[in-house]
């Protein structure tokens, strides 16, 4: 099956809603025959993408807006806020050396979605910030 499936959800800021996007990419997996650690590892994207969203948008208006594209070879992945933005080239990757040694074990995000993705791209601004993921399923 190589037809695209589509899925668009917009989110508001509640505890755990993340986990109401991951059961759509769950369904749409499963649906296209997907691999479970396939889908493990979209999970993870997309639950920082949506958490990071939520948590330092800024925004007024608290939701984000989410969308899948899947089909059996590929997954796309758009995390669109309506934010105050920020400028990606000023976010450091944590150090790993550093951080067990300290109360701070935040900072992660980024990096493991870039480290999990084939390919990443965040488009940022005054007016949001959008996240648009690639990752290859089979």
């Amino acid at each position: 099956m190589s037809e695209a499936m589509k899925l668009k959800i917009e989110l508001p800021k509640i505890h755990d809603i993340e986990l109401v996007a991951i059961e759509g990419l769950e369904r749409l997996g499963r649906h296209l025959g997907i691999a479970d650690d396939k889908i493990g590892e979209a999970r993870i994207i997309v639950a920082e993408a949506i958490i990071n969203a939520l948590e330092h948008s800024g925004a007024e208006n608290q939701g984000v807006r989410v969308e899948f594209t899947m089909t059996s070879r590929e997954l796309v992945i758009f995390v669109e806020d309506e934010g105050k933005g920020f400028v990606p080239s000023d976010v450091r990757d944590p150090d790993a050396n550093a951080k067990p040694g300290t109360q701070d074990k935040r900072g992660w995000g980024l990096k493991l979605m870039k480290s999990l993705s084939d390919d990443f791209r965040i488009e940022s601004g005054s007016q949001g910030t959008r996240i648009t993921i690639m990752k290859l399923l089979a």
